[in-house]
């Protein structure tokens, strides 16, 4: 364990009450703590032990600060230990040792440890006899004492030296991996595909190894900086566990560069608990359901989406953290059918929307080549057609979005086109009720 080395000024109060806890929570499985904590220290070179404290701690990101003035604490060393005791660990660190085992039958096997697995042990009895003993017919099992670095719990070691007898309290922070959020969003779509209500939660998992009860929580939506160490312990987040819906809502503000979402009120957040809580409000925004053909990606399918501006004139107007957006409407009897589900990345407000909801069942396409033209060895011409079926009853409105490569120009083509950047061309095409619409165009390619 590399030992970290930690002076802590003497300083005033910081502003945080006996036992109070704040938690802030990144979307990049990251934790910042800061909580009061009182200790006892004795004067002089001593030792302390820190316990209820998280499993996947950054031992390198502890600090601590006096709250009281005419006091001084400097930490000479400090050790995270985090080898917790389990059956594996005991029996490794007893090899050679000598252990008891007591049968169901009331007999008991003494001797030294050998090996383990499997389902057995074997032992060296006395008399020099080898011992092999099948755990399922043991009822309990006898190690002298707990071996030197095990533990029961994840505990901080701190060596310090005091200048003073007696319990003084400070402001004690640390990260922590295993804390993580993201938004989740609900969208009810109007019968008329006209007007979106859409209310956001804050998904919270806290796999870190610790309870934080009535903490002070503080969400960061932003993509921060993180610096990978050469080395390290790394721990993976577990799978959810018990969900808990709570009714208020986040007060957002702009912190540096990213947004910052305040619980105005204490919250619980279990270990090993994927907690929501209402992110803002239900807001209605007017929004335009729109059609779009991206052969590249499916060459028959046309993707249907729902697209609106985040912006207080369209209802919204306020900065959406990344998440999961799922989308509903409502049938005849009012009950709530899934249209289908997408993924937003941060969006500030005035921004535009664009939500994946699935592939239009009654409007189908299909792109081909229908010539290829060499001009010379560095340019040829490619012919298109691109047939857009409209099976409805009703006119619509289908966007051609057509990734090129190289260099490319349109030489010739039946509908007005856009060039919406280097490597895409657009067009949008209106189709009639039950009918077929065919574009064709020609691009020339260069090749250098």
């Amino acid at each position: 364990m590399k030992t970290f080395f930690i002076f802590l000024m003497i300083c005033m109060s910081v502003g945080l009450k006996a036992d109070d806890i704040s938690v802030t929570v990144y979307n990049s499985n990251l934790g910042v703590i800061s909580e009061n904590r009182t200790f006892d220290f004795n004067k002089g070179t001593n030792r302390l032990e820190i316990k209820d404290i998280p499993s996947q701690l950054d031992a390198g990101s502890v600090r601590f600060e006096l709250n009281e003035s005419g006091k001084s604490i400097s930490i000479l060393e400090q050790n995270y230990a985090y080898d917790l005791v389990s059956h594996e660990k005991m029996y490794a660190r007893y090899i050679d040792e000598n252990i008891e085992l007591i049968g169901k039958d009331g007999q008991i096997s003494s001797g030294t440890l050998l090996s383990y697995g499997g389902g057995a042990v074997t032992l060296l009895m006395e008399n020099g006899q080898i011992k092999i003993v099948q755990l399922s017919n043991i009822l309990e099992i006898n190690f002298p004492a707990l071996p030197d670095g095990l533990i029961t719990r994840p505990t901080l070691f701190w060596k310090y030296n005091s200048d003073f007898n007696g319990s003084s309290s400070g402001k004690f922070s640390y990260q922590t991996a295993g804390l993580s959020w993201l938004a989740e969003y609900v969208g009810v779509l109007s019968s008329k595909d006209t007007k979106l209500d859409l209310s956001g939660w804050a998904s919270i998992k806290n796999h870190s190894g610790k309870t934080y009860r009535d903490a002070s929580l503080k969400l960061i939506a932003g993509d921060i900086h993180r610096a990978q160490p050469k080395w390290g312990r790394q721990s993976a987040m577990k799978g959810l566990a018990a969900a808990e819906s709570v009714y208020s809502g986040f007060e957002e503000k702009s912190f540096f560069e990213y947004h910052m979402y305040t619980l105005p009120r204490k919250t619980t957040i279990a270990d090993k608990e994927n907690k929501q809580i209402t992110l803002f409000e239900p807001a209605a925004s007017t929004v335009d359901k729109v059609f779009i053909y991206r052969p590249e990606r499916n060459r028959t399918k046309v993707e249907v989406a729902i697209r609106f501006i985040n912006s207080k004139q369209s209802g919204l107007g306020i900065p959406l953290p990344g998440g999961r957006v799922r989308l509903f409407q409502a049938d005849d009897d009012g009950s709530m059918v899934l249209l289908g589900e997408d993924i937003i990345e941060h969006t500030p407000k005035d921004e535009k929307m664009n939500l994946k909801v699935g592939y239009a069942f009654d409007i189908t396409a299909e792109e081909q080549v229908i010539s290829q033209n060499r001009i010379s060895s560095k340019v040829e011409d490619m012919e298109y057609e691109i047939k857009l079926n409209n099976r409805k009853d009703e006119a619509v409105t289908v966007e051609i979005d057509k990734r090129m490569y190289g260099f490319w120009e349109i030489i010739e083509s039946s509908h007005s086109y856009n060039k919406k950047n280097i490597n895409t061309l657009t067009f949008e095409i209106p189709v009639e009720a039950n009918s077929t619409e065919t574009i064709r165009f020609i691009v020339r390619l260069s090749y250098r």
